[in-house]
């Protein structure tokens, strides 16, 4: 089933497909948010006089740039870099750098339309913005990643400082190679300034929690959303998909708070431990010493690997989809429902398809979209702004404090906004309409920028 768009927003969208041909996650990830906008526009007129959603669905600025770098063998490699500064209404660009080799302008676009709702819903001064490369820092040496990143660093910086874009880290950049491209900022301007990238080492500027922050947000948005239903992860069975950052902190989280997290994945296939996911393990595996998933069974002869196999067959009753976009589809997420899944919390941008949405909703169980549920990844990269801007440093427990505080106040936001517009319980249509919202106002009292 297909939901048919309010016939104020019909015409957007069409211009959207007519202007941005072959974007195919970028079209998914507009017409997501244009589905709950019609009843916006009746109760603000305003919004349709200004054109705020032609312009909102436009990027103020979109950079693509040459990346030449040369390999430890002497050859020269040539990628392509991406920046797009998507919407500033409410503060500087902010949003991360991703190095994939799936990366072209369309998968930039949607995860920066998205920033832009998720940043709006943090309540904190930060615009929506998303760049990368199709580098695979995969197999490279430390060596390479450097050449590489000094290289990308030497176009990008032009267009980046902490009153303009401030990037972070997502999928293939972590503290390595953000350290690489700050070397080469302050190489090239001849300033230490810290606020122009986060998720830092924390011995330069960097900010604790933040490499917790993604998986702990998501897991403190589903225990918000079990909370408000008069339950809790305690005792939950739970399958987290991915193995890399996100997964294993939102791993930790849950069995903190009660659960048991029996499954989680790689590209390769995904582990099934009923006896609970060893995590010192995982975390010595994948962020220690780089290997697969598949080498758990090494050291727990009682779980089982499945070679490509689809871990949303697993029977959970909280599913945490933490690995790449539209990994759920219609058909897992009736398996989901049918196996009794009671939560879902998104930890990636978009891992579920629109059919497995409406699957989800149709269901009536509590669904967290991912840009309400992961916004605890840029919030804390703001408090990380926070803390340089002051040249101060906070302690775990009172950042991690700050980012349970922010990801109760998304939920409470995306629960009372769904029960403002008549779908109360749709935290889909709550994180869209209150996100707009925001940006909407803000870009009307700016004026046509």
């Amino acid at each position: 089933m297909t939901i048919t768009l309010d016939e104020k927003v019909e015409p957007i969208f069409q211009e959207v497909l007519q202007r941005n041909p072959g974007e195919t996650e970028f079209h998914q990830a507009v017409r997501e948010v244009l589905e709950c906008l019609g009843p916006v526009l009746v109760k603000h007129p305003e919004f349709t006089h200004h054109k705020i959603i032609e312009r909102i669905c436009e990027p103020e600025r979109q950079i693509i740039f040459r990346v030449p770098w040369q390999d430890d063998k002497g050859r020269d490699q040539i990628n392509r870099g991406f920046r797009v500064e998507f919407n500033s209404a409410l503060g500087p660009y902010k949003g991360g750098l991703r190095f994939h080799p799936s990366v072209y302008l369309g998968i930039i676009k949607f995860l920066g339309f998205e920033q832009i709702f998720k940043n709006s819903l943090t309540g904190l001064p930060i615009g929506g913005g998303k760049g990368g490369s199709d580098f695979d820092p995969k197999g490279k040496s430390d060596g390479e990643i450097m050449r590489f990143c000094q290289s990308f660093m030497t176009e990008l910086y032009r267009h980046l400082g902490e009153y303009t874009d401030v990037p972070a880290g997502d999928t293939g950049v972590g503290g390595r190679e953000i350290g690489y491209m700050f070397g080469q900022y302050k190489r090239i301007t001849n300033r230490y300034e810290l606020g122009v990238l986060t998720g830092k080492g924390l011995d330069w500027g960097g900010s604790l929690v933040r490499t917790e922050a993604t998986g702990y947000g998501a897991t403190f948005f589903v225990q918000e959303m079990l909370k408000a239903r008069g339950d809790s992860l305690e005792g939950k069975t739970c399958v987290v998909s991915g193995s890399g950052n996100v997964a294993i902190y939102t791993i930790e989280k849950i069995h903190q708070l009660g659960g048991k997290v029996v499954a989680c994945s790689d590209s390769g296939g995904y582990i099934y431990h009923e006896a609970g996911i060893d995590l010192e393990l995982l975390q010595q595996l994948k962020e220690i010493e780089r290997r697969r998933i598949k080498d758990y069974l090494n050291y727990h002869k009682d779980a089982k690997f499945v070679e490509a196999g689809n871990i949303w067959k697993v029977p959970c009753q909280v599913a945490m989809p933490s690995a790449t976009q539209n990994e759920i589809n219609g058909k897992d997420a009736k398996m989901l429902v049918q196996n009794g899944c009671i939560a879902v919390g998104e930890g990636a941008n978009m891992p579920t398809t629109p059919e497995g949405v409406r699957v989800f909703l149709e269901a009536g169980i509590a669904y967290g979209p991912g840009k309400a549920a992961n916004a605890g990844g840029v919030a804390t990269s703001a408090l990380e702004m926070q803390q340089n801007a002051s040249r101060d440093s906070w302690t775990f427990e009172y950042t991690e404090q700050r980012l349970q505080q922010i990801m109760k106040n998304i939920h409470d936001t995306c629960y009372e906004t769904a029960e403002e517009y008549g779908t109360p319980g749709n935290y889909v249509n709550g994180a869209n309409i209150a996100g707009f919202i925001k940006v909407a106002k803000a870009m009307v009292a700016l004026g046509l920028v």
